[in-house]
């Protein structure tokens, strides 16, 4: 069925239930990042694959809100379709509540499944559409009931991790947590987010293709513990785990029940990951205070074991990655190549890398224009041919017993223009800049986004995302609560950098219709020197892989960005070059060589 026809039948739906406007979002009952197939609603209306996009359905319209990442793939995914595209943070674009606000007539109603939106949204749509006396109808899953083919919900064994590689185990990270609630005031803790659930009961899952979280939620209060989760993802190893901590398990279908039940006078949650459902029975019942999960500092900040096992495993990951490079620089032109097969080549090597488990995230192969788009991912049936010219952007990463992977090499395949490589040297000195700031304890990371996108705007160019995101440890590719991005919205989460936290540094160019540029290394930030001016702090690096020399015209660098990129490419053939054989060994000497 071609996305018109879904949408009109969308459109006869709501026309039959009094539904006037209908707002599908990209999320699970959690508002997880990348989402099962299951919740992919969306994308089944919509024909848009990007992992990021709000679908909003009107008697007579429908239009499609992504962010700067997707603009590219979204323009070409949604044509014909029939569906308006809202470049989100553009200027004139309106946000859906603006639209919403604009748009809606007095008492009409607004549709949504109220499982997917999250508390915090809800509200923003409550408030801009107070004065409209606008009716929510949050009850009913409208669009996924239309889903005749819909993929079964998932439930995946649940597995425990060996707590010699977490560093503290359930019973003391749920110590930490009640510590957080006491100093709030709290009395219970709603956690609906999967990562920050799976890091506190030190459990893993595979309901979420490359996040290994299984589907769950937990409540907890100062003495007892509940963790509902179906009943197919618990094992004899679970359950057993579960009864030593302490744990009552619960069906994952009873959460709902189970909240209107509730006594606690206090009950924390956090706002932007607990739908709007759960939200609505629990404010008719009880006070709510809404913070952060105290969960999602707590697991941001590594601890001395997570870190030592996250040098191991980024160090391996290095080793992969560098050799890849050199097999696509040896082969380029003599052997048949393109973005599929040399990313299938990538996964490969990381599948040989002892303690594999999965990749963090669909590998990124983008040959020449195709680079332009952020989050491209080419298929076995749609890909580019790879020739000895241009370059090729490959983001990937994976996920390993003792921490998770990110990292980004922009591969320059033959001959590219002067523009281009005044464009890859600045991207490449805006990394090493950042890499080596020096900031006092307080700052965040929008007080250090100008480090690496300054040498970018310095050319009238930005990208149109943030600098850095969190890593996980075993978990999701991208976590919170730290962030390096200079943009300030209403909905921004700011956190102070905190010594232990690892976070990406990833400036990029990307213009369209011609080529991509992106290098991504992942540092940690670090306690320097105390003094009377207060708690110093740097980044130590945990990616180790050659910059594309071929990229690099040091007339476009200052002196200092040269030592940088020198000294890192030296640390780079120290740390990585024992693990090759000779031939890549010898062509590693020359991709370090000083510049």
């Amino acid at each position: 069925m071609e996305v018109k026809e879904k949408i009109k039948m969308l459109q006869e739906k709501m026309k039959e239930e009094r539904i006037d406007y209908y707002l599908i979002p990209t999320a699970d009952y959690h508002n997880s990042e990348y989402v099962n197939d299951y919740f992919k609603v969306r994308e089944y209306f919509s024909g848009f694959t990007g992992s990021n996009g709000t679908l909003l359905v009107s008697r007579t319209e429908a239009g499609l809100w992504t962010d700067g990442r997707y603009f590219i793939q979204a323009e070409k995914e949604l044509s014909g379709s029939g569906i308006t595209l809202f470049r989100m943070q553009e200027e004139g674009v309106p946000t859906i509540p603006e639209y919403l606000a604009q748009h809606m007539q007095v008492k009409e109603t607004l549709g949504f499944d109220g499982r997917v939106v999250t508390a915090s949204y809800g509200k923003k749509l409550e408030k801009a559409l107070q004065d409209k006396n606008v009716v929510f109808c949050y009850e009913k899953d409208l669009a996924g009931s239309l889903w005749t083919d819909r993929p079964e919900m998932p439930g995946n064994p649940v597995s425990v991790l060996p707590e010699e590689i977490c560093g503290l185990s359930a019973a003391q990270k749920l110590a930490q947590v009640r510590e957080k609630m006491k100093e709030q005031n709290c009395t219970a803790h709603l956690l609906a987010k999967l990562d920050d659930l799976m890091w506190l009961l030190n459990i893993r899952g595979k309901d979420v293709a490359y996040n290994p979280v299984a589907l769950s939620y937990g409540f907890f209060t100062m003495t007892d513990a509940w963790l509902f989760i179906q009943e197919r993802a618990v094992s004899d190893e679970l359950r057993e785990y579960a009864l030593k901590y302490g744990i009552t398990l619960k069906n994952y279908d009873e959460i709902t029940a189970f909240l209107k039940t509730v006594t606690a006078e206090n009950v924390l949650f956090d706002e932007d990951n607990v739908s709007y459902a759960l939200y609505r029975i629990l404010r008719e019942k009880t006070e709510l205070f809404s913070d952060t999960n105290p969960t999602e500092k707590l697991k941001a900040v590594k601890n001395p074991v997570e870190l030592s096992h996250m040098e191991e495993v980024y160090l391996k990951d290095s080793v992969a990655l560098t050799k890849f490079i050199y097999w696509v620089k040896k082969n380029i032109g003599k052997i048949p190549m393109n973005e599929y097969s040399a990313a299938m080549y990538l996964d490969n090597l990381r599948r040989e890398v002892d303690g594999f488990l999965d990749l963090s995230f669909p590998t990124i192969s983008g040959y020449k224009e195709n680079a332009a788009m952020m989050h491209y991912e080419a298929t076995e049936s749609e890909n580019k041919e790879l020739k000895a010219e241009g370059m090729l952007l490959v983001d990937s990463g994976g996920q390993y017993m003792g921490g998770t992977t990110d990292v980004t090499r922009t591969i320059v395949l033959g001959e590219i223009s002067e523009e281009i490589k005044k464009h890859f040297t600045a991207v490449t000195v805006g990394m090493l800049r950042l890499t080596a700031a020096r900031f006092l304890y307080g700052c965040t990371g929008r007080n250090l986004d100008i480090l690496a996108r300054e040498a970018v705007w310095n050319l009238n160019i930005d990208y149109k995302c943030g600098t850095g995101h969190g890593i996980g440890y075993i978990l999701n590719v991208h976590e919170g609560p730290q962030n390096i991005r200079w943009r300030y919205t209403d909905t921004m989460k700011e956190a102070v950098i905190e010594a232990g936290m690892v976070i990406s540094n990833e400036p990029g160019v990307y213009k369209e219709g011609s080529h991509g540029i992106r290098t991504e290394n992942i540092i940690v930030a670090k306690n320097g020197e105390k003094n009377g001016d207060g708690q110093f702090m740097y980044f130590d690096t945990l990616t180790y892989v050659p910059i594309d020399l071929c990229g690099i015209e040091p007339s476009y660098m200052q002196e200092v960005d040269i030592q940088r990129l020198n000294a890192y490419h030296k640390a780079v053939y120290e740390k990585v070059s024992s693990y090759l054989n000779e031939e890549e060994r010898d062509w590693l000497k020359e991709a370090t060589a000083p510049v």
